[in-house]
Formats: C-alpha cells, structure tokens, sequence
C-alpha cells in the first residue's frame, strides 16, 4: 500500500503541530507507525491522500451514525451556510433542535448548547457544584470526561483514593476534589460517600464506558448509582457525549431505564460538526446565567452550521427501524468477529452495545479500567496494522470503540471479518 503522501504530509505538519496532529490519538503512538492523511469520506469508506480505500469503523470516533457526506446533512448545509455562518445571537434553529433532544431525553427538559464534549462535562460539573454547594465530584477510573483540569484524574492504590494530575500542567489542588473509583464497582462510591458525608456534589459516569474500550455496566450498577445519589444528596450525571443517539435514540438512559439529573451530550447531535450540550431538570438548568449565578458562556455555541447538521441527523434517526437495522450489523460484525477469533485460536473479548465496540486481547470479561489495561496491546498494535493494510480504518488505540454506522453495509461486514481472520493470522 502506497503512503508516500501521507508520510510526507505527516512530516510537514509536525513542522506545525505537536506531533503533527491536533489531537493525540490521531498520531497512531499507541500502535506504531505514522497516521493517515484523509483527503475524503463517502458513505462507510474514506480516501486518504494516496488514494487508499478504507473501510472506515471511526467514523470520526462517532459521531458519523449516518456515514460519510450523508446527502440529507450535506444539502441542508449548504443551504444554510449561504445564509450566515455564525451570528453570535439567537437563532431558530437552537429551539428547534434543543426540542427534538428533549423529545428524545425526557430527563433534559432545559439545555444549554457549547461547542465540545469538554465544554459539556465542565460546565455540568460546576452547575452540579453550585446546585448542592459541594465541592467533591466522583467519576471512574478510565472514564473520560474531556481534558478539563478537574476532571483529569486516575486512580491511585487502593479501591479509591483522592485523584492524582494525569497531565503535566494540572496542580494536584485542582483535582484533589476529585474521586476516583473503579467501574461497575457501587459498594467502593457507597464508601466515598460515607467517607465524605455531606461533601460529594455529583457522580459523572458514562453508562456504558466507551473511553476504556467499550465496557458495559453491570446488571444494577446504574441503578444503584441512582440510589446512592438520591440517599445522599448528590446529582446522577450521564456523561452521554459518546452514549447519546448512539446506543438508543433516547440515549443509555433509555436504553438503561435510568432517569439522572443531568446529561452531558456531543458528537452526534451535531452532526458530525463540532457541538456539545448539557441539560437536565429545570430547577437545576435555571441557575445557568443568565437566569441565575452559574457563569457559561461560547461565541460558537449553537451555530448555524452546528445546529443544522443536528436537526437533520435526528431527523433521519427517529424514523422507524433505523435502530434495528444498525443492531443487526452491529451484531453481525461482532459475532463475525468472534466466530473468525475462535476459528484461528485466538481468545478475544468483544463487548458490544449497540452500535460501539472493542475487541480486547485477552482471557478475562473486561469489567473495568484495570481488566482493560491487562489486554494484549501490543498483539492490538498488530492487529491493527494489519487491518490497515487490509483496507479496514479500526481505531488505533486499544482503549477506543470502534462504530457501525447506517451506511456499512452486509457486504462492508463480511469484508471487514475476513480481513480480521487474516489480520489475527498475521498478528499471532
């Protein structure tokens, strides 16, 4: 396969950028060798600048549910951008897609649009902070929440410990408020909570955990989450960023049956251009400025473009059978992949819901953070690497989900397994 391009476009832009990229994952560290340049994407495939064919399960790390260029998204887009871009001032367009998600998300009956996921979770923690004049916030050991300060914490020793800076730059004071505690674990938050009576103002979790690889709650986990914040007094916050219009149409939260207090949102509901919300109940949503004292603001937030790309997206998800049809190759693919793993020797974990999946290297079900850092990363690097060549865009991180979008095909599905049993032979 042909890469010169890329190669040599890769070396102009770390001229430019920090590791030639302007977000990490994209620099292919974690899996050896240097990344891609893509010059487009139609449907379930994307070209890079060589003019390689892949079959792309990124989908541009999810929010891409429509695949590439979708024609709905693309027409609706150009209308509108020849009429503004960006006005910073009230449009119609935030009330009508703020609508369609409440719609879907009962448990959001106001939000508040920003440009990122980041943006979403920070200022849903700070809201959280103010509502119960608390300062401590628990999340999960691997669950990530954007790159807000606060918020970059891994577990220390022990069951749960204080948050310790996971980034160069960040003071420990900033995250001592922070707590840190494994995944699909309630009795270790149970004890934080008794630990820290009357001083814990939220927990943020994704309820399916997607920045870890793809790891599904526990049977009871979310419930007791719920619970726990109700007996305490603290807030349920569904960091939803990846979950939202991805597993369900209403979210984890209705897949789940879980009602929390606030909801973090992203990738898809913008379309696949750069959006974030969050929202939740009322009494809580009106202490955001400037009905109240909570301070959050963007230029960008609830642009044109942003919220157009939106409205068509949820539009063409809430008809009938999309969710079906996207379960059904869903699972074709990671059965396919089992099967295939199965018949080479190959132990592998394939955890699965809806449309977001991983394949870990190893013996054990991946439960947590800790279970996910014991697979076989280097035989991943490998296994990706060969995928590559193969034709087939899976992400390069180990601890990333892969995506099925509506426009993979049954033909893309039984492509991508054969190209995994060879990839799993090549690999070994």
């Amino acid at each position: 396969m042909n890469r010169e391009r890329s190669e040599k476009l890769f070396t102009q832009a770390q001229r430019y950028l920090p590791g030639g990229v302007s977000s990490p994952v994209r620099a292919f560290k974690a899996v050896g060798g240097n990344p891609l340049f893509i010059r487009k994407g139609a449907g379930s495939k994307i070209y890079d600048e060589d003019g390689n064919q892949f079959i792309d399960y990124v989908c541009s790390w999810g929010p891409l549910i429509l695949g590439h260029c979708h024609p709905k998204i693309v027409a609706a887009l150009k209308k509108v951008v020849e009429q503004g871009i960006s006005f910073g001032a009230p449009t119609e367009l935030e009330t009508t897609l703020a609508k369609a998600i409440c719609t879907a998300m009962p448990s959001i009956e106001m939000l508040r649009f920003v440009s990122s996921g980041t943006e979403a979770a920070m200022s849903a923690i700070r809201l959280a902070r103010a509502f119960t004049a608390r300062d401590k916030v628990v999340k999960f050991a691997g669950g990530y929440h954007g790159h807000s300060d606060g918020l970059l914490a891994r577990a220390g020793s022990g069951v749960a410990t204080l948050g310790i800076p996971d980034s160069a730059g960040v003071p420990s004071n900033y995250t001592q408020n922070t707590l840190v505690t494994p995944y699909n674990n309630t009795e270790a938050v149970e004890q934080l909570f008794k630990r820290y009576p009357g001083q814990i103002a939220a927990i943020i979790v994704e309820p399916m955990a997607a920045n870890m690889g793809v790891v599904p709650p526990q049977p009871g986990f979310l419930k007791r989450l719920r619970r726990l914040t109700e007996e305490f007094g603290a807030l349920l916050i569904f960091d939803e960023v990846i979950t939202g219009f991805r597993v369900a149409y209403g979210g984890a939260q209705a897949l789940y049956g879980i009602t929390p207090d606030l909801t973090c949102l992203g990738k898809i509901i913008g379309g696949g251009l750069p959006v974030g919300a969050y929202g939740g109940r009322k009494d809580i949503m009106q202490m955001i400025a400037p009905l109240g004292s909570v301070y959050q603001a963007g230029t960008l937030s609830g642009n044109p473009l942003a919220m157009t790309a939106g409205i068509s997206t949820l539009k063409i998800l809430s008809q009938p059978e999309v969710y079906n049809q996207l379960e059904a190759r869903s699972s074709l693919l990671e059965k396919g992949i089992a099967a295939i793993a199965a018949k080479a020797g190959v132990v592998v974990q394939v955890p699965r819901v809806g449309s977001a999946l991983t394949v870990f290297f190893c013996q054990e079900s991946v439960l947590n953070y800790e279970v996910a850092k014991r697979a076989d990363t280097k035989l991943y690097s490998k296994f990706f690497q060969q995928l590559l060549s193969g034709g087939i865009y899976w992400p390069p991180s180990q601890f990333e989900a892969a995506f099925v979008s509506l426009t993979h095909t049954t033909e893309d599905i039984q492509t991508t397994v054969e190209a995994i049993g060879k990839a799993l032979k090549s690999a070994l």
